[in-house]
């Protein structure tokens, strides 16, 4: 298949990877596109087609690979020798990895996210990085568990984002022992919560009998 036959989506994918090598020095702007597509062998005029929502666009796209090339480092059966926290872990650091060539870039990008006009695609992105990173680590929750797990790993993402912005220390560790702290307090949180539902659970039961004895009293 040759650059004119691929479909608006594919030319998105076809770019993502060299958008941000671009975009550290030019921003998230239109020439970032067009130095991609040069690159990439790509006409210039069916790129600014496929980006048409502008910086958030073409922010969304790079994300989408990263998603994707995380999973690509890190496979099911690696990753189903590992715990659950484990896992959790090793795919955030394995994104960081990947973000790490392009932290000018990335920088920039949650600048342009960071403003309130795109904050509503701004939380769509991390909650999608955040889902991402569930399914890779074999989560198949449909409850509210869904939804919870992944605003608080949107959350431990985000904030591990910000300390590895600024992180020269070797082979970023410090962002990767931040991850591990707030990987612990998530753990820590949720032990208790499970404590408390073990007591609540018990109150209730003990509350609706006594709510029974009231109604119906023992004769």
């Amino acid at each position: 298949m040759t650059a004119e036959d691929l479909t608006l989506d594919e030319v998105r994918a076809a770019l993502a990877t060299a958008l941000p090598r671009h975009a550290a020095f030019d921003g998230w702007k239109p020439e970032a596109v067009a130095m991609a597509a040069a690159e990439k062998g790509i006409d210039q005029d069916i790129a600014a087609l496929a980006f048409t929502g502008g910086a958030m666009d073409m922010i969304g796209a790079w994300f989408a690979s990263i998603d994707a090339r995380m999973t690509d480092a890190l496979p099911a059966p690696t990753l189903a020798a590992m715990s659950i926290r484990a896992r959790i872990a090793a795919l955030i650091e394995a994104r960081l990895a990947l973000l790490a060539p392009d932290r000018e870039a990335l920088r920039r990008a949650m600048a342009i996210m960071a403003m309130p006009r795109n904050s509503v695609d701004a939380a769509k992105l991390g909650w999608r990085a955040a889902d991402a990173i569930w399914r890779a680590a074999g989560d198949t929750a449909t409850d509210f568990n869904h939804y919870s797990k992944r605003m608080t790993l949107t959350g431990v993402y985000a904030s591990t984002l910000l300390v590895f912005l600024d992180d020269d220390s070797h082979d970023h560790a410090e962002s990767r022992a931040f991850l591990a702290r707030r990987i612990e307090d998530v753990m820590r949180f949720e032990r208790a919560k499970a404590r408390f539902r073990g007591v609540a659970g018990g109150e209730r039961l003990s509350l609706s009998r006594f709510i029974g004895r009231l109604r119906y009293p023992a004769i």
